[in-house]
């Protein structure tokens, strides 16, 4: 059975949350939180809610044993982005873009 957890808008970019993802695709969802918690990158903190959540939908599901599920999906897809100016010499302007992420983790027995 599988189970599964979406955040949509998470305020880091794709390419941040992905370097953290690919460390824990394919592990047990315990191996994966032990992994995440010694991680020092911010989106170690994102990736590990997500993966509470998903151990947790299984919990309720009454799937299976949620510490031993497998990883076997985390997709990082880009979200909106938000675009903001920052004033620059000669009365000239930059974009600073702010970059969201939608995170996908699915978990299998």
């Amino acid at each position: 059975m599988v189970s599964r957890a979406i955040q949509k808008y998470a305020l880091i970019a794709p390419r941040k949350v992905r370097r953290v993802t690919n460390l824990i695709k394919g592990k047990k969802a315990g191996d994966a939180l032990i992994t995440l918690k010694f991680l020092p990158h911010r989106s170690a903190r994102v990736v590990t809610k997500i993966l509470k959540s998903a151990m947790a939908n299984a919990e309720q599901k009454k799937v299976a044993d949620p510490e031993g599920m497998k990883i076997v999906k985390a997709v990082v897809d880009q979200g909106p982005t938000m675009k903001r100016m920052m004033p620059r010499a000669m009365g000239r302007s930059d974009i600073i873009r702010k970059r969201m992420s939608h995170i996908t983790l699915v978990l299998e027995e």
